[in-house]
């Protein structure tokens, strides 16, 4: 009996000691993994620089792709279509025979946002330059847009205010006005509507951010996934962890 009870114990003793010796061999394992070369542990500086980096990239490339010709006008995803609120009046001009002209205004507001995308860039940068980011690793681990969330969360307002001389000045440029107001006023014309005059430029500076925003998150969306598009040691220290 005694040399029954002494093996057990001998093997136990043994297992234990194998499993204890395989915990600090995966221990080791962990070890190595997460200080391999390039990713390293991150301070919040890399972390913010990181995400700086990100979205100057995904900027330039949304104002780019924006400010082309058709860049809103043929691109679905950030096409700006007739105000909402006067879908009625909408209606009701196509029926008067009005599509073309119709028409004609949505091309304008379109070609308005383009013009305003060409200068967006630096709305944009000096926006990214001034931000900080106390809780960098939250956004980095968030999800494939948390940085563009961020970034709109903390900048529209200032974005709508400096983009509203840049969107009137691009309305002017492309005559939104003169192709708006015979269109509202044959509307207003017409008894018992109730009167439309949608404020235009709040309108378009609303959807060409909007647009502009959507570009750069899935631009973030990409450094995020795609190694190849992690162009900068930076950015693949920053996003190759995940």
């Amino acid at each position: 009996m005694k040399i029954v009870i002494a093996t057990a114990l001998f093997i136990s003793t043994g297992y234990l000691a194998n499993a204890q010796t395989l915990g600090k061999v995966l221990s080791k394992g962990k070890e190595q993994l997460s200080t391999t070369p390039g990713k390293g542990s991150l301070t919040n500086d890399e972390v913010v620089s990181g995400l700086r980096e990100a979205l100057t990239t995904g900027a330039k490339s949304a104002a780019s792709s924006a400010g082309l010709t058709d860049g809103f006008y043929k691109n679905q995803k950030i096409f700006i279509p007739w105000p909402a609120e006067a879908n009625e009046m909408k209606d009701k001009l196509v029926k008067l025979g009005m599509q073309s002209q119709v028409t004609q205004f949505e091309e304008s507001v379109n070609r308005a946002a383009e013009e305003a995308a060409k200068s967006a860039y630096d709305v944009f940068a000096a926006a990214i330059t001034g931000m900080t980011v106390g809780d960098g690793f939250a956004i980095l681990n968030g999800s494939d847009t948390a940085a563009t969330h961020y970034l709109r969360e903390k900048t529209t307002a200032t974005l709508t205010e400096k983009f509203k001389p840049i969107v009137k000045t691009a309305m002017d440029k492309v005559r939104v006005t003169e192709y708006w107001n015979p269109l509202v006023t044959k509307y207003n014309k017409i008894p018992l509507v109730t009167k439309q005059n949608p404020d235009l430029e709040a309108y378009v500076t609303a959807k060409a951010i909007d647009g502009l925003m959507l570009l750069i998150s899935e631009q973030e969306a990409k450094i995020r996934k795609d190694p190849a598009a992690q162009v900068t040691a930076l950015l693949q220290k920053v996003f190759g962890k995940k």
